[in-house]
């Protein structure tokens, strides 16, 4: 099931998108069926299915907060020249940070080196702390696609990441949550223009989403909604005003954003 959130005018809502076309996008026949409420309990359908093309889509959800893994691909960690792990790296970007499909990424004025960055999302389904691995597939909704939007330069100047990851738009999310996915192998790219940046998979991640989510939920409790980022593959790489990126997850679909400079 893909539950996404979208706006009809001034109202905003969550709903169950269905029928894409062949190549897995919204097609003429795509429709969505707003739904009561929020997706975290039972989904009650309200209103009339609509038109897919007729409606905008915002990030999936807005989570309360965002608990990303640094240095989760091996061949990420060796263009970085970093050691490896050897326990799940945590930083957290703000809330703020989201945007959703379509919309711009604005580099900051403070930095001369902002890079894309694709991940899978992991979107917390119940409040939830201490979660065993073996229990972790109760507690997740879904999945989505995000861009780690990184101020390369002050990242190294500042010897921490707070600042780097976390200006207004540093988190596009989207375009829907897929509910039903096995993410042991998805291919995970992201394209700047027509030029291929990143071609990654999930199964070359140090730490998969179970000893994730496992991991994060010893240090602090999860609450619906929250996003979880799983670390990106090798490939990334410097964004300039004009630039359109796409991040691209198989079973997911295809994140758009535009990027332009910030004021």
């Amino acid at each position: 099931m893909r539950i996404c959130r979208i706006a009809i005018g001034d109202t905003v809502s969550f709903a169950i998108l269905d029928h894409l076309d062949d190549s897995g996008q919204i097609g003429s026949d795509s429709i969505v069926v707003p739904i009561q409420g929020h997706p975290f309990a039972e989904l009650e359908p309200v209103g009339t299915a609509l038109p897919a093309h007729e409606v905008k889509l915002l990030a999936p959800i807005l989570p309360s907060k965002i608990v990303c893994i640094g240095k989760n691909y091996l061949d990420h960690a060796v263009e970085m020249n970093s050691e490896l792990p050897q326990e799940p790296l945590i930083f957290l970007k703000p809330n703020t940070s989201v945007i959703g499909p379509e919309e711009t990424i604005l580099l900051p004025r403070q930095s001369n080196l902002v890079h894309h960055e694709a991940e899978l999302a992991i979107v917390i389904g119940r409040f939830c702390k201490d979660v065993p691995i073996e229990r972790v597939p109760e507690v997740i909704l879904g999945y989505t696609c995000a861009n780690d939007v990184t101020a390369r330069d002050l990242q190294r100047t500042d010897g921490q990441w707070t600042r780097a990851k976390g200006f207004d738009t540093f988190c596009p999310l989207g375009p829907w949550i897929e509910t039903d996915l096995n993410t042991n192998s998805l291919a995970i790219t992201s394209y700047v223009g027509s030029e291929l940046r990143q071609s990654g998979n999930t199964k070359d991640m140090i730490f998969n989403v179970a000893q994730i989510v496992s991991f994060v939920s010893e240090c602090m409790t999860l609450l619906p909604g929250d996003i979880l980022l799983t670390g990106t593959p090798a490939g990334v790489g410097p964004l300039v005003p004009g630039d359109q990126v796409d991040v691209e997850i198989e079973g997911i679909g295809n994140l758009v954003n535009y990027v332009s400079a910030g004021e």
